[in-house]
């Protein structure tokens, strides 16, 4: 699920320090780096659902040949991503799963296995913690729209707030290993510091694009 890269629309908590320009320029650059990654992906069919909708002409522009694409419909981030499952569902498919467009380039495998917990008669949902207390992936193979309900977003409890519900309703979430979005500076400095050769080689234009902004430590983070 992905917004258009436009500026004042995209990673708006990093302005200050970066400009709304340079917010989208990152966000365009992180975008691509992940669809172009996500290419790769041979287990699943590949969905770009995108947001707002007159951005049509650019995401399907933006987008690699073996993606589809459609907008999303409105609501809030819950709603929305209810919708998206539905849509998806009624295309035929069994098992969806549902990530954000600002994650440095997630590893492959973390969805490959997602698809195989989905595919089994004992996983309904399958979680992808992210270090700021919310998910970076939300998976399904049944409608569960309870757990995009009542919900306030971008809050440090989401997941917390997310496995409540789903107890609540007798169910036990598979979580997948942590991992990380970018809403911030120290997010930025977590991403340029990354080890793995696999995962930077697959973030090249966001790391050439911070390296034209330049030293991140000139950011404090009482800056953001």
């Amino acid at each position: 699920m992905a917004k258009a890269p436009i500026a004042g629309e995209v990673k708006t908590r990093l302005v200050p320090p970066l400009t709304q320009e340079q917010a989208a320029d990152l966000y365009r650059a992180l975008l691509l780096d992940q669809l172009e990654h996500l290419s790769r992906l041979t287990v699943a069919e590949l969905y770009l659902v995108f947001a707002p909708n007159s951005a049509a002409p650019l995401m399907w522009q933006l987008a690699p040949p073996n993606f589809y694409c459609f907008a999303q419909r409105s609501g809030d981030l819950g709603e929305r991503m209810n919708a998206a499952f539905i849509d998806l569902w009624q295309l035929g498919h069994r098992s969806v799963v549902l990530i954000g467009s600002d994650l440095p380039a997630l590893p492959l495998g973390f969805l490959e296995t997602a698809f195989d917990l989905l595919a089994t008669s004992i996983h309904q949902v399958v979680l992808g913690p992210s270090h700021d207390g919310g998910y970076y992936l939300v998976g399904m193979n049944q409608p569960t729209p309870e757990i995009f309900q009542d919900m306030r977003w971008s809050h440090d409890q989401v997941l917390a707030q997310t496995t409540d519900k789903l107890s609540k309703l007798g169910i036990q979430p598979a979580l997948l290993p942590a991992w990380f979005d970018i809403d911030s500076v120290e997010d930025l400095k977590q991403l340029e510091a990354l080890p793995e050769p696999a995962t930077r080689n697959a973030v090249q234009r966001t790391l050439s694009y911070l390296q034209g902004i330049g030293p991140l430590d000139r950011f404090n983070q009482s800056d953001q």
